[in-house]
C-alpha cells in the first residue's frame, strides 16, 4: 500500500509499504478514505518531538471502511468508522475513569519505558506519533490497523459525509475538552490564543457551553475571519498589545478563562519568543511557550487556564509565581477523544457545530509531501487540508471545486 512516511526534519515522502495485517483478537483494518494533516504533526514535521525514526507511516486524524477484523472486534466489515488518536484499551485504571489518552495498556513494553523515564510515568499512545507514544503505524496511508477496535472507533451514519465528520478523531474533541476543562460559566469571557483547527473549534464549544464573549488572537487573517464567523472578537497580535487590550476589553478585570490553543511553536518576535527559538535552534530547550505566558499574565485572579497545546518538554522563563499568586486553576493533557464522540456527534447531526468550512484544501495522498510544506509555510492560505487515498496525484483544484460546489 502507499503511505505517508516521515524520513526526517522536514522531509515528507509517500512510500510503499506492507499492508498491515490483524495481530490480535480485538484489532480492525480500515481502508481509509479521508485522512486529515493535523498542527501538531508539524512538530514532527519541525523535528521537535523525540522518538521519530525513518520510514514511520504518520497521521492521526482519520476514517474509512472496514475490511478485516479480529474475532474480538465489535465492527462489522463494510461499516464507515472514524478512529480516534488515542489508542484505549477500555478496561485499565484509567480507561475505567474515562481517561482515555492516559491508557496504561496501550503503549508496549519496548517503548513505555522511555516515555516513563522523560514524563515520570508512561504515556499513552497513539495513532502515527513517535515511539514515545508506542510507534503505531499512522492513518495518513491507504490502508490501517486500529488496535482495541471495540472501544474507539465511532460508526457513521451514511447521511453524513466524511467532512462532517472526520475531525471527530482528534480537533473537535480536543477543542470540547479544551473548553469543558475551562469551567466555563454563563456569562464568561473567554480568551483563545491561536485560531488553528483546534481554536476554531474551541471558540465554536466555549460559546456553546456559555460563554458570553470569545476573544480570539493570532495574525493570520483568514483565521481571524474564521473566528469572527463563528462569534468571536478578534485580536491581531501584530496590531495590538494583547494584554493592553485584553485589560480594557474586560474593564482592567483580565478574561474569566484563558485556553492555549497555540502549543510549542509560538510565533512572533516578542524578546522571550525570540529567545526561545535561539534555544530550540541549538538544541537547547524544546519549547516557545510565548503563548502560554501571555495567558498567565492575562487571565484574571482566581481565574481558570486550558491548555490543549500540545507541549513536548521542558521550558524556562515559565511565570509560575504568577500563576500561584494570581490563583489560577490550571487543566491540560492530551484529549480523552472517546469520552466525548457519543454527544458530540449527536451535536454534528443538530447543526451546532460547524465541521466543514475551516477545510481549504482537499488532495491526493501521493501529494503529501507538498501539502505539509504548504500547510508549514502558508498558514494563512492553508487552514485544513484533507488527504484522499485513491485520489490521482494533482487532483487538488478539481477536488476543491466539487468541495465549494
Amino acid at each position: 500500500m502507499r503511505a505517508v512516511t516521515w524520513q526526517g526534519r522536514h522531509k515528507i515522502s509517500v512510500e510503499t509499504v506492507p499492508d498491515p495485517e490483524i495481530v490480535n483478537p480485538r484489532d480492525a483494518i480500515l481502508r481509509v478514505t479521508s485522512t486529515a494533516i493535523c498542527g501538531s504533526d508539524l512538530h514532527l514535521y519541525d523535528g521537535y518531538i523525540p522518538g521519530m525514526r525513518a520510514g514511520d507511516i504518520v497521521g492521526h486524524e482519520f476514517m474509512g471502511e472496514v475490511v478485516e477484523t479480529g474475532a474480538g472486534s465489535t465492527l462489522k466489515k463494510g461499516q464507515r468508522v472514524v478512529v480516534p488518536f488515542t489508542i484505549s484499551c477500555g478496561q485499565c485504571f484509567f480507561c475505567e475513569r474515562q481517561q482515555f489518552s492516559a491508557c496504561d495498556n496501550s503503549n508496549p513494553s519496548e517503548t513505555r519505558d522511555a516515555s516513563e523515564l522523560m514524563m515520570g510515568h508512561a504515556m499513552g499512545a497513539a495513532f502515527g506519533y513517535a515511539h514515545l507514544t508506542g510507534g503505531y503505524a499512522g492513518g495518513q496511508a491507504e490502508y490501517v490497523r486500529v488496535p482495541y477496535s471495540d472501544v474507539g472507533p465511532v460508526v457513521i451514519p451514511d447521511d453524513l459525509s466524511d467532512d462532517d465528520v472526520l475531525f471527530l478523531s482528534d480537533i473537535l474533541p480536543t477543542g470540547w475538552q479544551a473548553a469543558v476543562n475551562a469551567d466555563i460559566e454563563p456569562g464568561d469571557t473567554v480568551a483563545v490564543w491561536g485560531c488553528g483547527p483546534v481554536g476554531l473549534f474551541t471558540i465554536q464549544a466555549a460559546l456553546l457551553l456559555g460563554a458570553e464573549r470569545v476573544i480570539a488572537i493570532d495574525h493570520f487573517p483568514t483565521r481571524l475571519a474564521l473566528a469572527r464567523k463563528y462569534g468571536a472578537e478578534v485580536l491581531d497580535y501584530r496590531e495590538v498589545d494583547v494584554r493592553e487590550a485584553l485589560d480594557e476589553m474586560t474593564g482592567g478585570i483580565g478574561p474569566d478563562a484563558c485556553i492555549d490553543c497555540v502549543g510549542m511553536e509560538s510565533h512572533g518576535f516578542t524578546v522571550d519568543n525570540v529567545l526561545d527559538q535561539v534555544k530550540a535552534k541549538f538544541y537547547l530547550g524544546t519549547e516557545r511557550p510565548h503563548a502560554l505566558r501571555q495567558a498567565i499574565l492575562a487571565c484574571r485572579k482566581g481565574g481558570r487556564l486550558s491548555i490543549p497545546g500540545v507541549y513536548g518538554g521542558f521550558t524556562d522563563k515559565f511565570p509560575l509565581g504568577q500563576l500561584m499568586e494570581k490563583g489560577l486553576t490550571v487543566k491540560s493533557g492530551q484529549t480523552h477523544v472517546q469520552r466525548y464522540t457519543g454527544e458530540l456527534l449527536d451535536m454534528i447531526r443538530d447543526g451546532k457545530f460547524d465541521t466543514v468550512s475551516l477545510i481549504s484544501h482537499h488532495a491526493p495522498l501521493e501529494d503529501a509531501a507538498e501539502m505539509y510544506r504548504h500547510w508549514h509555510d502558508e498558514q494563512n492560505s492553508y487552514t485544513k487540508i484533507v488527504l484522499k487515498p485513491g485520489l490521482p496525484k494533482g487532483a487538488i483544484e478539481a477536488v476543491q471545486e466539487m468541495a465549494h460546489a
